[in-house]
């Protein structure tokens, strides 16, 4: 078969998945089965969508479930569910759909067909590796409960999370644990690493408007010019960080964007600051909003003109909960892969935020490798999922459904 020949070149992790793959699903060849995944994941990204616009993918995916028999309902995004034996516990399992408004400058056989629109953070190996699990657990539901498959749109700017959740699918699905997984360029090929309390950092979107008095390049002292009020502000806010936070806290604030409507030989009269701020605790994210709202009025009022601030959350901390963790942990060690069950958090942010939120969870993130296009960094124009992990993602979490929801013993 296709992956037969180099299957000794792979590394431990690699070759491990596909032991568990025979042991989880025995029956149709493992290399089959890597081969189905890697072609379906390539159709995916063939095929981006940006986040609320996964028509095609989300039929896909829908289609995918029922050819598999499983029960799927489709709203904001898609959800499976697969029932197997009496068992009232359910958990959750999520992966992610959308892409990214970048133009791929990838040269593999598969590069995206829609101009300007490129899956550049993996979230097609991320379906493919969810679609690849419910295909191992049908084949062999040796578990005793309920698996609710979480097919989310829209991601990417935090807003898929919150509409499935809006739309009821926690209350019409109850689940008593849900999980997450994505992957990590520059880790080791399937490295599981994770933690318990805050793994992914906040992200709050600022504006800043500035109303001065515009005027004359050469007669700076009849108006009130604002670019430099707004200059002054860009500095003090760094401020923030450096000294009104403590040196380990994690805080991140970045101004981003400086428009103003001056010209050639015309001063300003308005301008806007836009920004970026990243924190890893809800506490640290209400200060630095705090901080910013003194600063921008205290320069304002200094130099006599009015400002605006706005302050928007749409990622909020990622917060793992101690029993899931410890148990996604214990089953990626079961399974042999390699486990950091207490790494550093991510600066990143992710909106399964809000499922962790709601119920107690676990974000996990799954080594992409550390050459080559595997090892780009995420939202790089030439970043490719590691096809390598397709296998390795769908053993996992069917290994995880199996522990969290153990088949009866016959007494």
């Amino acid at each position: 078969m296709v992956f037969s020949q180099s299957r000794r070149f792979l590394t431990p992790n690699v070759r491990h998945a596909y032991l568990c793959y025979a042991k989880l699903a025995p029956g149709p060849d493992m290399d089959d089965f890597h081969h189905k995944l890697t072609q379906m994941r390539h159709a995916f990204h063939r095929d981006p969508e940006l986040g609320f616009q996964e028509v095609r993918t989300k039929a896909k995916v829908a289609a995918a479930l029922r050819d598999l028999g499983l029960e799927v309902h489709e709203g904001a995004g898609v959800v499976g569910v697969l029932r197997a034996g009496g068992g009232n516990r359910a958990i959750g399992l999520r992966a992610d759909m959308d892409a990214l408004p970048i133009t791929e400058a990838s040269s593999h056989g598969y590069v995206s067909e829609n101009p300007g629109v490129m899956h550049a953070c993996g979230h097609d190996g991320h379906t493919t590796m969810l679609l690849g699990a419910a295909e191992t657990l049908t084949r062999n539901p040796d578990f005793d409960g309920t698996v609710v498959f979480l097919f989310q749109p829209n991601e990417e700017h935090g807003l898929g999370a919150r509409a499935m959740i809006d739309e009821g699918v926690l209350e019409q699905f109850p689940i008593d644990e849900v999980y997450a997984i994505h992957n990590l360029p520059g880790a080791p090929v399937g490295q599981v690493s994770t933690r318990v309390g805050q793994i992914c950092a906040s992200e709050s979107l600022f504006e800043i408007e500035i109303a001065g008095q515009g005027g004359h390049a050469s007669m700076p002292h009849v108006g009130v010019d604002a670019i430099t009020v707004g200059a002054e502000m860009v500095l003090a806010l760094q401020t923030i960080v450096s000294r009104k936070m403590a040196p380990s806290c994690g805080t991140v604030v970045s101004v981003t964007e400086f428009l103003t409507d001056g010209q050639r030989n015309v001063l300003p009269g308005h301008a806007v600051l836009k920004g970026d701020a990243r924190s890893r605790e809800p506490e640290d994210r209400q200060a630095v909003e705090k901080f910013m709202r003194q600063i921008v009025n205290g320069i304002a009022a200094a130099h006599g003109v009015s400002a605006k601030v706005s302050f928007n959350t749409e990622f909020i901390e990622v917060i793992n909960s101690a029993a899931p963790t410890d148990a996604a942990a214990r089953v990626a060690r079961t399974e042999g892969l390699e486990t950091l069950p207490n790494r550093p958090p991510m600066s990143f942010s992710e909106d399964f935020a809000h499922f962790c939120a709601a119920v107690p969870g676990c974000f996990l993130l799954l080594g992409n490798g550390e050459t080559g296009p595997h090892s780009q960094p995420l939202h790089a124009a030439d970043y490719d999922f590691n096809d390598a992990l397709l296998p390795i993602g769908a053993a996992f979490w069917a290994a995880l459904v199996r522990d969290r929801l153990p088949a009866r013993q016959d007494t």
